[in-house]
């Protein structure tokens, strides 16, 4: 007979040895969460992400999701680079105009790959231990709740920008689960710390956060420069500044990140000096290169085109500061004749903001 106590802390142990930082078990029962996220949905606030509205209540209802799925083992995996100096977030807050700002998070290894595999091997760790069981491994890749079940079990509590926070990590951190039919022992959660603080609310470029522990993503950076596939609307474009692919402001101004951990993998270690590269270079990368020199990297998923299209908006925003710089002017007259119309139509935009009509 399984001792499934005993069970549960070997799980947390092995969970430790395979990399993340902490490992939590909650039960599937997250009916507190859907009439918010029916009303999220309702509103409009997931724009093109058709994928978050796809599978009814599965998303919120994991044993219907995967059946027979009895608890959930929701675990974290830090990913500051572990040589990031200590004051990183005053550094990743003043990037020079012509540097591309690219999440921290995208600089490294596709997080997917690296949890999902290890997470695989975890499970296979427990079914070594007790004979064949039912399971599934996600992360971010799924209709899975993945902060709701993160906060059940104890991993943080959800903060104001609707990331998970946690009082020894803050929120530099990936989340993945496993899906199981055994009857593991649940943990607690934990009390939300956010108090009366508003600084993601009061920092977000866009003003995407539009009340506590609601954001609408259409005006997200994130959204924009990853989710949509089209054209950004020309009034968010000045508001987007030089980040290329993602946006940590919401965490880099959060008081709980002064206490977040580095990696323990080096997985996520910075790849093609994407933390200091001027967006000039990455412009000029051919499609070839683009692939080649990301392959592996979670950005390679948004495609050559839209890679440009993002990097002509920062080209065009550096104007503020650098109005009409030959390199800038330059390296967009290049990009004229692109064969994408949007390209082109991204390109001529911020040829204006530096005073030139194409």
């Amino acid at each position: 007979m399984t001792d499934y106590l005993q069970l549960a802390q070997e799980i947390k142990a092995w969970g430790r040895e395979a990399g993340f930082a902490d490992l939590r078990i909650t039960d599937v029962d997250l009916r507190h969460v859907e009439a918010g996220f029916e009303a999220w949905l309702a509103a409009g606030y997931h724009g093109e992400m058709a994928y978050m509205a796809a599978h009814g209540n599965k998303r919120s209802r994991p044993d219907e999701l995967v059946p027979g799925t009895i608890r959930v083992i929701s675990v974290r995996m830090n990913y500051l680079p572990e040589n990031i100096p200590d004051d990183w977030r005053r550094i990743e807050q003043q990037h020079a105009a012509d540097t591309a700002v690219i999440s921290i998070y995208a600089r490294g290894r596709d997080y997917h790959k690296v949890l999902r595999s290890r997470l695989q091997q975890l499970a296979e760790r427990i079914q070594a231990r007790i004979g064949d069981f039912g399971y599934r491994v996600f992360t971010d890749s799924a209709p899975v709740m993945e902060v709701a079940l993160a906060e059940k079990a104890g991993l943080g509590w959800k903060g104001k920008h609707t990331l998970l926070l946690n009082r020894e990590a803050g929120s530099m951190f990936f989340l993945g689960e496993i899906l199981v039919d055994i009857p593991l022992p649940v943990d607690a959660p934990m009390r939300n710390h956010c108090g009366q603080c508003t600084s993601c609310i009061e920092v977000c470029p866009t003003k995407a956060i539009i009340a506590p522990y609601e954001v609408d993503a259409r005006r997200c950076i994130s959204y924009l420069t990853i989710e949509l596939h089209g054209a950004i609307p020309v009034e968010l474009r000045p508001l987007i500044g030089n980040r290329v692919y993602g946006c940590d402001d919401c965490q880099l101004f959060c008081p709980w990140n002064k206490f977040a951990q580095r990696a323990s993998v080096d997985d996520f270690d910075v790849r093609n000096g994407l933390d200091s590269a001027s967006m000039i270079s990455l412009f000029a990368w051919t499609e070839a290169e683009f692939l080649r020199n990301l392959e592996g990297s979670p950005i390679r998923r948004i495609g050559h085109e839209r890679w440009l299209r993002n990097l002509a908006v920062g080209l065009g925003n550096a104007a503020l500061s650098l109005h009409g710089d030959a390199g800038l002017v330059g390296a967009l007259n290049q990009r004229l004749d692109h064969s994408s119309a949007m390209v082109r139509e991204h390109v001529q935009w911020a040829l204006a903001q530096h005073g030139i009509s194409a």
